[in-house]
């Protein structure tokens, strides 16, 4: 019987002789071990408008970011600008998501996470 030569020994009543060679249950779950993914989160700073392509390599390999840009607001309005459209359509075009938190960050999320916003 090929089920005896996989596990060993046969119970009669865990294993009819009709299902034999039909089937074998297998139950994954009796480990008891739970393996628990890794999210990475990093902290990074927007000083130039090419960091935007580093910040996305980020994104694009699956961590959170949150993003200070306060350096680059203070040095020119108009490239923050540019860089925040950019972020905004990259991380739109990968299903992610990017919210703003006060006036000096943002949050940059792959498309496994969701920014919850509340309710103000």
């Amino acid at each position: 019987m090929p089920l005896r030569r996989i596990i060993g020994r046969r119970d009669e009543e865990d294993f009819p002789e009709e299902f034999e060679d039909s089937y074998v249950e297998v139950n994954v779950m009796d480990s008891g071990e739970k393996k628990m993914g890794h999210i990475g989160i990093r902290i990074e700073n927007l000083s130039d408008f090419a960091d935007t392509d580093r910040i996305l390599r980020h994104v694009r390999a699956g961590s959170v970011i949150f993003l200070k840009i306060k350096e680059l607001r203070e040095k020119d309005m108009g490239e923050l600008k540019r860089a925040v459209e950019k972020l905004k359509k990259t991380v739109a075009a990968t299903n992610g998501d990017i919210a703003g938190v006060e006036q000096d960050w943002l949050i940059l999320a792959p498309q496994y996470a969701k920014v919850e916003r509340g309710a103000a």
